[in-house]
């Protein structure tokens, strides 16, 4: 592996220098050379702290840190070939964008035709050609992110930092701007290492995400196996929205797993756990693998509350004293079903999740 973060912790000391404070216990990580992983998660759970210590900018209580097979823990940031994006872009507002760009490679002392190819070449490949006399205050939020982002490439590290760039950026800037940063990641294959506490950043971003909580990783994975198979209660509602309907095992015979839940039996199947008879289970069932229709289905409803939201329409159904929270996405679709409507619903049983019962919950 390219970059092993090997049973890291942190301790700090607690306010008043009274106890102490654990805030990143025994994580393991191994990032692949080209790599984007994200951490992810709340804020206090752990992530910005780890990125620090990638960087430097902390030093483990106990660990390693091995960048391409050398162990790091003691070296000091500029030594570490890494280079870092932070939230707020911390541009010199008296340099014009050139300068700002290569201020690192000046005080490598390289020469000014260096500095100029490589300044240029980075710019092109942030889109800010013909802007390099220009000043920071002259650039909108998002080209000033574009000036911080070739400032840390043009050092041409082994490693890329960002923490939580695009957190002073509105909407529809942090959306072109999550775009340009993995075209740009893609482009130079350059392992990255990015935090966000946005499971959209992480979903469109990542090669894999960390999705951590409370000093400790509780999943890793790929966008699709994070969404679709949650290891725990916390992950499936940190990433995207989640209903956690009860449940008992009357059976299982191999990957198929049958349970009752809401009244009725449903069988599972590629389910990987094992689990024994008359254990309490917990399903985890996403809002658009519910289907909602007049008739037919496995579950007798009465909808609660609908709401039409233009690309979908939400449903809370009430099924058998649980609420049900259900969306229907299909554009044919334009008749809502009324508050106190009968309804029948269907999970989409192949994309039903089980865990045993109170397995890290939240």
């Amino acid at each position: 592996m390219y970059l092993t973060l090997e049973n890291i912790t942190k301790v700090f000391p607690s306010r008043g220098n009274v106890g102490e404070v654990t805030a990143v216990h025994d994580v393991n990580l191994e990032i692949q050379k080209g790599e984007l992983v994200t951490l992810l998660g709340p804020s206090g759970c752990g992530k910005t702290t780890t990125l620090r210590m990638i960087a430097g900018f902390e030093f483990p209580t106990a660990g390693r840190i091995v960048l391409d097979g050398e162990e790091i823990n003691s070296l000091p940031p500029h030594k570490r070939e890494m280079s870092m994006v932070f939230q707020s872009y911390a541009l010199f507002p008296h340099l014009t964008v050139f300068e700002n760009v290569a201020y690192g490679l000046n005080v490598q002392r390289l020469s000014k035709k260096t500095i100029a190819e490589r300044v240029g070449r980075v710019l092109d490949l942030v889109h800010l050609q013909g802007y390099g006399d220009r000043a920071p205050g002259q650039l909108s939020g998002g080209q000033q992110q574009r000036v911080a982002l070739a400032r840390a490439l043009v050092m041409e590290p082994k490693v890329l930092l960002m923490d939580e760039p695009l957190s002073n950026l509105d909407a529809k800037l942090r959306e072109e701007m999550r775009t340009e940063i993995r075209r740009i990641q893609k482009t130079l294959n350059i392992t990255s290492v990015y935090v966000t506490h946005d499971q959209i950043e992480a979903m469109t971003l990542s090669d894999r995400i960390v999705v951590m909580n409370e000093g400790v990783i509780e999943q890793i994975g790929s966008p699709v196996e994070i969404y679709r198979f949650p290891n725990s209660r916390f992950v499936a509602n940190f990433i995207g929205r989640a209903n956690f309907i009860d449940g008992v095992v009357l059976n299982q015979k191999n990957s198929r797993l049958t349970v009752r839940s809401l009244g009725e039996s449903i069988t599972l199947s590629n389910i990987k756990r094992e689990f024994r008879e008359g254990e309490p289970v917990t399903l985890i069932v996403r809002p658009e693998m519910i289907q909602i229709k007049k008739k037919g289905g496995l579950y007798q409803g009465t909808v609660r509350q609908s709401v039409y939201l233009g690309d979908m329409i939400e449903y809370a159904v009430d099924v058998d004293g649980v609420s049900i929270l259900g969306t229907e996405t299909d554009p044919h679709v334009i008749e809502l079903f009324p508050e106190g409507e009968n309804v029948t619903v269907d999970f989409a049983q192949d994309t039903i999740q089980v865990l045993p019962a109170g397995k890290k919950v939240d």
